[in-house]
């Protein structure tokens, strides 16, 4: 009986046969499960339920929320199947905030941005950018004026990390430091080695990312390494 379970929603490998019985003897309340929420999704702690006991939201176990795209209806369905329902809305969220992320990033200043944004958001669509603007530059002989803007972009952040700001962007803003500094790094280097050319080795063999429209004609995000290509998962992460 377990393994038809386990079957039907693959994560419930993840639980004990205690955790997972005692998951299945409270499927008529969807609000019971919560707790084990975080051993079958590794950044979610809640959802957000509605009167009609429809998911809305997920919470990160830092507290960030994230709207689902659809609500995910719990009545009347054994607990693998609305399970099941919310692991595709949570895949269906991050993307749909992620392509929110990458549509607005030029549309406003890049700290407003940074703030307005959850934190697995901020990483990946910037790299979006990043990897477009690099390539321009490469084809305008700019990456020396391209290495000032990322030099300006950071000392920017470090000046927002010192305001008055929530706990979660400040971890978001810490999170894209990081980025941000090994991105000024990159470009030192291939600017000093004067690369003229987007398909040079010193250039692909970093990790790139596109919104690129895939074979069955959806936009979604790729990670390339030299010239291999990645789906972008859309697991959620959290802001951790």
């Amino acid at each position: 009986y377990l393994e038809t379970k386990r079957g039907a929603f693959a994560r419930f490998y993840f639980l004990s046969n205690d955790e997972l019985l005692e998951i299945l003897s409270k499927t008529k309340d969807p609000l019971r499960v919560q707790p084990f929420l975080s051993k079958v999704f590794e950044a979610m702690k809640k959802l957000t339920f509605t009167d009609e006991l429809a998911a809305t939201q997920m919470y990160s176990k830092e507290g960030e929320i994230i709207d689902f795209v659809s609500p995910v209806v719990t009545q009347g369905k054994n607990v693998e199947v609305w399970m099941t329902e919310v692991e595709n809305q949570m895949l269906a969220a991050v993307r749909e905030v992620i392509k929110i992320g990458i549509e607005t990033y030029a549309e406003i200043a890049r700290t407003d941005w940074v703030l307005r944004n959850p934190g697995q958001v901020c990483l990946n669509s910037s790299q979006v950018h990043w990897t477009a603007e690099v390539e321009q530059a490469i084809n305008e002989t700019a990456l020396d004026a391209y290495f000032q803007k990322l030099t300006d972009q950071l000392m920017d952040l470090v000046r927002l990390v010192r305001k008055d700001i929530t706990k979660l962007q400040r971890i978001s803003i810490g999170a894209l430091v990081v980025i941000d500094v090994h991105a000024k790094d990159t470009i030192e280097k291939i600017a000093k080695m004067q690369i003229s050319d987007p398909m040079s080795f010193e250039w692909i063999s970093q990790l790139r990312y596109y919104w690129e429209v895939d074979d069955r004609e959806a936009e979604h995000l790729w990670v390339r390494m030299v010239q291999t290509p990645f789906p972008y998962g859309y697991e959620y992460l959290g802001n951790s």
